[in-house]
């Protein structure tokens, strides 16, 4: 059975074949990932109540983590693929920590800080701090990780966060979302918000292949589980177009192969004025991916030709809220 987590702004939203169900109302929420071997553990992160952990679906949640995570906001999360004891947080300020036990018990990695970038490291809305945005491990090296900083750097760690390597010259400055895929372990993709890129050597070096893409503020990718020459990225022209409903014109857009992109329009699921970008992530089967704006959670079983809503009613709170994240297992 397909469970997908949706992190909104202000509640957890889980939905199965049979059910829906809001949890964690009243915390700020602003990550989420869960375990594709164990559909009933999840992980969500918050702004101001730290690291949650749900054992049963998401029915109850406990915080973990309380004496080793300093921080109190929690802006990544990640399940290392090859070892699912394995989870990585990251918060706010920015520092990484591990868990090699499920979640049971934390230490801090080798602070990032002290890399020479991090001295412009820098969020626009809170200029004066910054924050781990998205943490994606290695498919298959579960040492090596791509970590980007929001505002600042993509950085790497190749020995499980016991030393830094700061950000190459083409990699992009404001990354959003990361993404691999087991196929093609050495490819990575980023959507940033300085734009889209790739790389096909582990992040050594990177491109930017920006043909047809109309809008530039890069939110989140997603590559087809089956094929990963077919990428899926939600974008706009800013950050107020990108975050704010009553300003939102947000569009998702798809790659193939080395064509140019192409904008999903007449696809079924809403785009444009007044539609917040896009949360995007794969799902389990070739061809099927899923996304969620503030009008609703979308299923595409055929790589993006035709979306279908997750969801039969979709609750009217969440229409003015940006989504957070996005797990399906």
């Amino acid at each position: 059975m397909t469970v997908c987590y949706l992190a909104m702004r202000t509640d957890l939203y889980v939905a199965t074949e049979s059910e829906t169900r809001r949890s964690l109302g009243g915390k700020q929420l602003a990550c989420v990932t869960a375990h594709s071997n164990d559909p009933e553990t999840v992980f969500v992160g918050t702004v101001e109540n730290g690291l949650q952990r749900s054992t049963d679906g998401g029915q109850t949640f406990d915080r973990i983590g309380t004496t080793s995570i300093e921080q109190d906001a929690v802006t990544a999360v990640a399940i290392d693929t090859t070892d699912h004891n394995r989870i990585w947080a990251g918060t706010e300020p920015s520092r990484v920590y591990r868990s090699i036990d499920g979640g049971d018990s934390w230490n801090e990695c080798r602070t990032p800080t002290t890399l020479a970038s991090a001295e412009r490291w820098s969020f626009p809305p809170r200029p004066h701090t910054h924050h781990v945005r998205w943490i994606e491990p290695h498919p298959t090296n579960e040492d090596h990780l791509y970590v980007g900083i929001e505002a600042g750097a993509l950085i790497q760690t190749h020995d499980g966060g016991e030393t830094w390597h700061d950000r190459v010259p083409d990699s992009r400055i404001d990354n959003h979302t990361l993404t691999t895929h087991p196929q093609t372990p050495d490819r990575v993709w980023s959507a940033a918000g300085d734009g889209y890129a790739e790389s096909t050597d582990a992040g050594e070096a990177w491109t930017h292949p920006q043909e047809g893409l109309e809008h530039r503020y890069c939110w989140s990718v997603a590559v087809d589980p089956g094929e990963p020459r077919t990428v899926l990225l939600s974008a706009a022209d800013g950050a107020r177009t990108a975050h704010a409903a009553d300003r939102a014109d947000s569009y998702i857009y798809r790659k193939q192969h080395a064509e140019p992109w192409e904008r999903l329009d007449g696809t079924g699921i809403p785009m444009g004025d007044g539609v917040v970008r896009a949360v995007l992530t794969s799902g389990t089967t070739v061809g099927e991916l899923f996304a969620a704006t503030n009008y609703g959670l979308y299923r595409t079983a055929d790589g993006g030709d035709r979306w279908d809503p997750v969801c039969e009613t979709w609750p009217d709170a969440f229409e003015t809220q940006t989504p957070q994240g996005l797990a399906v297992v």
